[in-house]
Formats: structure tokens, C-alpha cells, sequence
């Protein structure tokens, strides 16, 4: 196939043929997608949660870190537990989240956010 190549994938594995090479780095391909969307979901629920927890708890330190820290322990082996846009942008300068990647985690840590809001201003 044109495109596709073979040595990146069966490197460090042995000999392999065109077509098992292929089948694996489709299927490191297609693991790659489900980890990204779930990484998203996971982003959107902890920054909805997190921030839901700051509004509810009136700028309580201690709930507000407990928050955080279950946050991170829920989220964490998903998406990083980014959860802050300012935490997205420090890993993109450094080099370990790609451009597509930001945009996307900003996009749902600040719809979470504003969910967090409206459920909030919705239970007031």
C-alpha cells in the first residue's frame, strides 16, 4: 500500500510480512481514535465536575483540592486530568499534545465548564 510504512511498524519485532505489519499498525490506528475520544469525554466530565464542586462549595480550599485530587485519580490514566485549559497550553509548549489535541481539550474543559454553570444556575 502506498503510504504505509511497513518498517515503522514491524521495527524491533522481527520479520514480519507487508500484511501482519499492516493489521497491526491499523490496529494501533483505530486504539489511537478510542483513546482520543475517550481522553475528550474524560477531559469534559472532570472539568464539569471540578468546576460544579468550586460553585457548590462556596471557595472552600479543602473540598476544592479534595475535588481536584479525585478528579485527577479518576481522569488521570485517560486524558492526563488536564481538566484547565492553562494546564492543555503548558503540555502543547512542551511538546507532548499535538495542535489538533489542544484545540479539542480546550473545547470540551470549557463546555464542561459552562455546564458545570448552567447545572449550578439550573439547582439554585
Amino acid at each position: 500500500m502506498e503510504g504505509v510504512s511497513y518498517d515503522y511498524v514491524s521495527s524491533g519485532l522481527g520479520r514480519w510480512n507487508d500484511r501482519q505489519s499492516l493489521q497491526i499498525y491499523v490496529t494501533v490506528i483505530e486504539n489511537k481514535q478510542t483513546m482520543r475520544s475517550s481522553a475528550y469525554l474524560a477531559e469534559y466530565l472532570g472539568s464539569f465536575f471540578f468546576i460544579l464542586v468550586i460553585l457548590m462549595s462556596g471557595g472552600n480550599p479543602l473540598v476544592i483540592g479534595g475535588a481536584l485530587a479525585v478528579t485527577v485519580v479518576l481522569i488521570g490514566g485517560l486524558s492526563g486530568a488536564h481538566v484547565n485549559p492553562a494546564v492543555s497550553v503548558a503540555q502543547y509548549l512542551h511538546g507532548s499534545l499535538r495542535p489538533v489535541d489542544l484545540l479539542s481539550f480546550v473545547f470540551v474543559q470549557l463546555l464542561g465548564g459552562a455546564s458545570a454553570f448552567y447545572a449550578y444556575r439550573m439547582a439554585k
